[in-house]
């Protein structure tokens, strides 16, 4: 008699959204696709939801009508993986997305509490891997932001991939989108 050892079952993108049309997650359940796992997402206290408010209201003035910022909206990175950042800036309108999620966001924006050690590891990776330039973590843990650039390819990392610069701002400091490189954003307006 053999025994087999249990392995976990990777999903294809395209085999989740299926599972999300015939309605086989229940409204409001907060799962998301992350390199072939189903994971489920952190819930949102008062400090995460604030958060993800200021972030997308600054992103907004910043971008203007120049770019959609999404809020936990999906992005189809990759065959096995859609995650629903917090923000999401895209090119292009609403109609733009309407048979598929867009790919290739300009900046993603996590807020994280819970999630820190995803949000700075695999979800890191993962954005590295899909290539996205510019990726900012609003560490409520910490009070600051991290901005993530450069993404380089790395064997140690959990997707093969991370990012070569990192930065840490306090609430005193600026950043600037790479896509926006004229615009300033005090960094006390992304922190609850």
């Amino acid at each position: 008699m053999s025994t087999a050892s249990a392995r976990p079952r990777r999903w294809k993108r395209i085999e989740y959204e299926r599972l999300i049309d015939r309605g086989i997650f229940q409204p409001g359940e907060r799962i998301e696709l992350i390199g072939g796992q189903l994971l489920v997402r952190e819930p949102q206290g008062g400090a995460h939801a604030l958060g993800v408010e200021l972030v997308a209201e600054a992103l907004r003035e910043v971008f203007g009508v120049a770019a959609r910022v999404r809020v936990q909206l999906p992005i189809a990175l990759d065959e096995e993986s859609e995650p629903e950042p917090d923000i999401a800036v895209v090119a292009g309108g609403p109609r733009d997305y309407l048979s598929s999620h867009p790919s290739r966001p300009t900046l993603v924006v996590e807020i994280a509490l819970t999630s820190l050690a995803l949000d700075r590891g695999e979800k890191a990776s993962l954005y590295a891997r899909a290539r996205i330039e510019d990726y900012w973590i609003v560490n409520l843990v910490d009070n600051i932001l991290e901005v993530y650039r450069d993404p380089e390819a790395n064997p140690d990392s959990p997707y093969g991939w991370h990012y070569g610069s990192t930065v840490t701002l306090s609430a005193g400091d600026h950043v600037r989108p790479l896509s926006v490189p004229n615009a300033e954003i005090r960094v006390a307006d992304l922190l609850p």
